[in-house]
């Protein structure tokens, strides 16, 4: 071979100065220099901070915009990404891989798992995948039909795929894997959607085979425990909870602690979530809302925390388990950070699974405290709706969801994403004793569907809350605009990045909240941001475009603002270094949706009501309650197709529009849909008749 074409090859390939990067465990548990975002949190302890200070809080008004990628056929990029090597790696809507020259924004190749084509029912469960992994040359990903698959990172093409779920369970993938010791660790979700149990499962990170698989809570006694774990779970279980599923999957946040070698666990709630149904005895039902540490390499049982027992709110903890050293009374302790939806902020030793502290960092009535000596919780009895209805804060989506949040270890400080809100719980006039899952795949709950609180709707807000875990304390707050606020990184340039609603990715001063940039974005955003280094300059990322199904606070308030619509706003890349001078491109700004109304058509009073349990049931997860969307699934009572009854049967029935997103329900019965037109003809009524949307 010719020097001239070794030569050629070098720098095809890199160059003579710099090797690839091997991200394997020791990089992933270390990666002092920064250089690389590997991993979801960066590293193997989630804390989301980087190293890097060339962009700092002296300079941070000098970051500009060096390049936009758009994404005009991606619905969803509400994602987190990875930097390697200066390419930027994402799986974005339904599984479809990128990879991108950080420098240029180039795209190197697309990878399309056509999970569209594969999911049939199971995409009504899920928007689209939330992470990847990376791994000794490989990106890992899951999809929502259940494969895990491993892609070649230089070439796109597919290494393998398996499938980790039964073909025709409710069982889908939104969360990103784990990878390290060479196996690839994947969850799923599905404890919203019907009898549900939910497991996790290790991989041969190389190979694809299955090493181990740990189910979060117990099946039939009758079929035998797969472990003792198992048998122990099951003493906490009343009824025949088995014919339910149980839930408690673990649909995002999973931890590997190098120092112990193993992997923690974040599980879910019950299915049903109402534990009248599921357990009518009562019980702790281990190992719901939990904390689930398992020997790395075994998949054996090794401690668990409940922050929930017996929970019956959707209170998941599946929230990301941060790892950190902190010393608290004078002690040096190896902790876990964990915010799940419950509203409090625990700190738990994570080498024995006892909790240390716990306090409330939003608004909670269900319960008054943690007693720390038994590490329960003192509840409001009421909170149970043991009379049928409750008010009860936080509400189901919790006061941080799965939004990652961050851990400086400079300023000894966590940047966690809130949302206060409530949420209604009714199960007056259901038949507890006798109560199904609904046949096929729909919302199953165990509550009433359709009735919302009497009265005008609490207020909703939402903040960026920087918490000390020592002290247990508040030490700033910045409000965050319409309700809602993203994933957050941190940096040692005593930086803290977030992007907003309002289209901005604003940047604060990690020790006393002080807003030092806001740039824009074009579109309102929920992605966390990772930063990285290529030839010696460091780089800001983030993936723009709206994601949410409930509407934006203004629209209650003012009706000035309007909605990212999905259908009109960007969904892109974007990158920002000091002294960049790219422009955005210019999108058209927020709009409100205009009601459509026919004035030929008369809503029945008796299928408006039908039609308003059944839009709780199979439509409000996408399309939002009460009919209002939150902009980027389309408002339905804006919307042409339900105007028309065949064209209404095209979609839903026989899913015409399936490669934009919407799921086929072939399932759904003539006067079901017949009910749901009327009641969405109905609610565009009664919208214009109030004058806003």
């Amino acid at each position: 071979m010719s020097i001239w074409l070794i030569m050629v090859m070098m720098i095809a390939y890199g160059g003579f100065s710099r090797a690839a990067t091997v991200v394997d465990n020791e990089l992933l548990a270390r990666e002092p220099s920064g250089a690389n975002w590997a991993g979801y949190g960066r590293t193997f302890d989630e804390q989301r901070y980087s190293p890097l200070t060339q962009i700092n809080e002296h300079n941070v008004g000098r970051l500009g915009l060096i390049w936009t990628l758009d994404l005009p056929d991606t619905h969803s990029v509400t994602t987190v990404p990875l930097a390697v090597d200066g390419v930027i790696y994402f799986a974005a809507g339904y599984t479809v891989v990128h990879a991108v020259d950080a420098r240029t924004g180039k795209l190197l190749w697309r990878y399309d798992s056509e999970a569209t084509k594969l999911a049939g029912h199971k995409m009504r469960g899920s928007w689209g995948i939330r992470g990847l992994a990376f791994w000794r040359g490989r990106v890992y990903a899951g999809t929502v039909d259940g494969r895990l698959i491993a892609v070649d990172a230089k070439t796109g093409k597919l290494a393998w795929s398996t499938m980790t779920v039964g073909k025709n369970d409710n069982r889908y993938i939104t969360g990103a894997p784990k990878v390290f010791n060479g196996l690839v660790v994947i969850g799923h979700g599905g404890a919203d959607y019907g009898p549900v149990r939910g497991y996790v499962t290790a991989y041969d990170a190389e190979t694809g085979v299955q090493r181990w698989r740990f189910y979060t809570v117990p099946g039939n006694p009758a079929d035998g425990f797969e472990n003792k774990a198992m048998e122990m779970a099951a003493k906490t279980w009343t009824g025949e909870w088995w014919k339910h599923g149980g839930g408690g999957t673990v649909w995002n946040a999973m931890t590997y602690d190098p120092e112990f070698n193993r992997i923690y666990l974040g599980t879910g709630n019950g299915a049903p979530w109402n534990q009248k149904i599921r357990s009518p005895g009562g019980g702790d039902n281990l190992f719901l809302c939990s904390v689930v540490a398992l020997d790395a390499d075994t998949g054996e049982y090794v401690w668990h925390y409940q922050t929930n027992p017996g929970e019956t709110w959707d209170y998941n903890s599946a929230m990301d388990m941060v790892l950190a050293d902190l010393t608290i009374e004078g002690k040096a302790r190896k902790v876990m950070l964990h915010a799940p939806k419950n509203g409090f902020f625990y700190v738990i030793d994570r080498e024995t699974g006892k909790l240390i502290s716990a306090e409330k960092i939003a608004k909670v009535t269900w319960a008054e405290r943690i007693d720390l000596a038994t590490g329960r919780p003192v509840e409001n009895p009421e909170a149970r709706y043991p009379n049928g209805e409750a008010t009860v804060w936080p509400g189901n989506k919790g006061a941080h969801s799965w939004y990652p949040m961050a851990f400086n270890p400079n300023t000894g400080l966590v940047y966690v994403p809130v949302w206060e809100s409530s949420t209604y719980y009714n199960d007056q006039g259901v038949d507890l004793g006798s109560w199904k899952h609904p046949a096929g795949f729909s919302f199953s709950s165990g509550l009433a569907s359709g009735k919302g609180k009497p009265g005008p709707p609490d207020p909703v807000e939402s903040y960026l809350l920087a918490w000390n875990p020592v002290t247990q304390r508040s030490v700033w707050r910045v409000p965050t605009p319409w309700g809602y606020n993203s994933g957050v990184t941190t940096s040692a340039g005593n930086l803290v990045f977030q992007a907003n609603a309002d289209g901005k990715l604003r940047i604060y001063a990690a020790d006393n909240g002080k807003e030092l940039g806001a740039f824009e974005l074009g579109v309102g955003t929920l992605s966390p941001p990772i930063t990285y280094i290529v030839d010696g300059r460091q780089y800001v990322s983030i993936l723009a475009g709206w994601l949410r199904g409930i509407p934006m606070k203004p629209i209650v308030e003012d009706k000035t603002s309007g909605w990212w619509s999905g259908r009109e706003q960007p969904r892109r890349l974007l990158t920002f270094a000091i002294d960049g001078k790219a422009d955005l491109p210019s999108p058209p700004r927020p709009a409100k949706p205009i009601p459509l109304d026919d004035l030929s058509f008369t809503p029945e009073p008796e299928k408006v009501e039908v039609g308003a349990k059944a839009y709780g049931r199979l439509c409000q997860t996408c399309h939002g309650a009460a009919a209002v969307s939150g902009g980027y699934i389309p408002d339905l009572r804006a919307s042409p197709i339900p105007m028309s009854l065949d064209a209404l049967r095209q979609v839903v029935q026989q899913g015409a529009l399936r490669s934009r997103g919407m799921p086929m329900f072939d399932d759904i019965t003539e006067k079901d849909l017949i009910a749901i037109r009327h009641y969405l003809r109905a609610r565009a009524r009664e919208s214009l008749a109030q004058g806003h949307p």
